[in-house]
């Protein structure tokens, strides 16, 4: 979209009156808590998001203290029920799940269809403070003692047994899951209706393709998690016997329920990171992406399969083997418009005109990432294979390399390609490279041994274990310290660079898409004037050549933020 134009005939408002950039616009508390603009939205749920990461991330570190010997002797069995039971619920639901579309989503939606902000801007503010309000209950929980069921609120252990604040710790689920609907309402009739002229359907970027259909998978799915967790706190707390197979209860539909909405919350996570990927592969590359209308087939492929393929999680629940049957092939079908997507973003990388800066080597980390736990959940779609590996760590490395590593990766490609667009300003691309190559070692170093003792019957969920699989915890445990150190470094480069880092020109990457024609920061209208579509995404130069005007001086001195003003 290099060849947008700018039209100032159907601004409804005199941009003149507006502040030079939203970061501006107002500094008082009051005016961020009351804020409807998107950006600022966006800000606010990043600032949430990382308080909860942290909380999370400290959770499974005092798990992993616990695992560095085979005996429990630094937390009771119930004190690690706890732990590893906070960590995931506060990293689902309130990092993972919105990390991209709440944040980069809000913050870029608007900015790449040329709109002025989303379509329902009280909505948007609304649905934070549902998170916020969610989160609330969730740091209940934990001061109040915690919640012992595992992320999963298995049934009837759940509903009847366990004497920890199970509905404290499910209205925390239930309102944060009003929250994403609602940014996904927000996002899909702000695709179909605010669009800039000439940006037709085809002319999508691939991010808000994935926005779009992630929007789909979230107000399909998130009710029906929300009527699961309903049931199970109706049977908790009126005695209703729903899944307490003493009364006549099914412990089965909790799991089917659960699932339903639980498969399609991976690809929550993963379509928003594919998205990503998809606008940073081609802007270091400088080139254009290879089978631009495949992969968005692929986004929409993925969103509608998804849905089919729950009952792969219950493979040793009793299902019948012909239900085993058709949901092992479906989730094998499933693995197709994904490895689709690897093949493209790799041909787009042919004959490319490569260069290393840090949201590229985030980018390269999330394939490599995923692209393991891709292959290694082929391997848990197989019956027999998933039968041995049911409930080990296998499972537990398989949905971190997807979850944690996949999508973490493609946050931080994210979070540093438009730094300078959100901030106006250049991190030091030396210490942004390092932490970015640092974070897939550590990531690594920490969960490949899981593999290896996972297939050796290391069961999960448990504090103390055989002494035989102690050097994979130990490796695992170190590993988790290096990669504990590589999500805190960005912390500290890029809060510096609010301060000292070199000012960002509009558009320092090179860039086609439209959120790069306006100022960085960019004004709380968004554009001076509304942007006319004319050109394909991704236009850059077919045999991939490195600009030699602005683009080519920015991208040079991009490389050098650590620069001061």
């Amino acid at each position: 979209m290099s060849d947008a134009v700018l039209d100032d005939t159907s601004l409804p408002h005199d941009v003149s009156t507006f502040d030079k950039g939203y970061l501006g616009d107002g500094h008082t508390l009051r005016s961020w808590l009351l804020t409807t603009d998107h950006k600022r939205i966006a800000i606010l749920y990043a600032l949430t998001l990382t308080i909860f990461f942290f909380i999370g991330g400290v959770a499974i570190a005092l798990v992993r203290i616990e695992l560095v010997t085979p005996a429990q002797d630094f937390v009771t069995a119930d004190e690690y029920n706890r732990l590893f039971t906070l960590h995931g619920i506060i990293m689902v639901w309130f990092f993972l799940v919105p990390s991209i579309p709440a944040t980069f989503g809000n913050f870029l939606l608007p900015l790449m269809i040329g709109a002025r902000d989303l379509a329902f801007p009280r909505l948007n503010l609304f649905s934070w403070y549902l998170t916020v309000i969610g989160g609330a209950f969730t740091v209940y929980v934990l001061l109040a003692g915690g919640v012992d069921t595992g992320w999963t609120f298995y049934t009837p252990y759940s509903s009847i047994y366990s004497n920890s604040h199970v509905i404290a710790a499910a209205i925390a689920v239930f309102v944060a899951g009003f929250g994403t609907i609602a940014t996904g309402i927000n996002f899909i009739v702000t695709t179909h209706t605010m669009r800039a002229p000439g940006l037709t359907w085809f002319r999508l970027p691939l991010f808000v393709w994935a926005m779009y259909t992630v929007s789909v998978v979230i107000i399909l799915a998130t009710p029906v998690l929300a009527m699961a967790l309903t049931l199970m706190m109706a049977e908790r707390f009126f005695g209703v016997p729903i899944f307490n197979p003493q009364g006549g209860g099914d412990p089965i539909l909790f799991q089917h329920l659960f699932w339903f909405y639980s498969h399609p919350a991976v690809y929550i996570m993963i379509l928003p990171a594919m998205g990503v990927v998809s606008e940073v592969i081609p802007c270091f590359a400088r080139r254009r992406l290879f089978g631009y209308d495949f992969m968005v087939y692929a986004l929409v492929a993925i969103s509608v399969v998804g849905f089919f393929v729950w009952g792969h999680h219950m493979f040793v629940s009793g299902e019948s083997p012909y239900a085993n049957l058709v949901f092992s092939f479906l989730s094998f079908v499933v693995a197709v418009p994904s490895a689709i997507k690897v093949f493209n973003w790799t041909a787009t990388l042919y004959r490319g005109q490569i260069t290393y800066e840090a949201p590229m080597l985030y980018a390269f980390g999330f394939v490599g990432l995923f692209t393991m736990g891709g292959l290694t959940g082929l391997f848990l779609a197989s019956i027999p294979i998933d039968v041995q590996a049911t409930d080990t760590y296998f499972v537990i490395a398989h949905f971190h390399y997807v979850m944690v590593g996949g999508t973490v990766s493609a946050f931080f490609a994210a979070l540093h390609f438009w730094w300078s667009k959100i901030t106006g300003r250049m991190y030091p691309e030396t210490w942004a490279r390092f932490a970015a190559v640092l974070m897939y070692f550590g990531f690594n170093f920490t969960f490949f041994p899981q593999f290896i003792m996972g297939w050796a019957g290391m069961p999960r969920r448990y504090g103390s274990y055989p002494p035989e699989f102690q050097i994979y915890h130990v490796l695992s445990s170190a590993g988790a310290v290096v990669l504990a150190a590589a999500y805190l470094m960005p912390l500290g480069y890029l809060t510096w660079s609010l301060r000292w880092g070199r000012r960002a020109g509009d558009n320092p990457w090179g860039a086609t898409g439209l959120e790069w024609q306006t100022s960085s920061p960019p004004p709380t209208h968004n554009f001076d004037k509304l942007p006319t579509v004319e050109r394909a995404p991704y236009d850059y130069h077919p045999e991939g050549y490195v600009e030699t005007g602005e683009a080519a001086r920015t991208i040079e001195a991009s490389q050098k933020g650590g620069e001061q003003e």
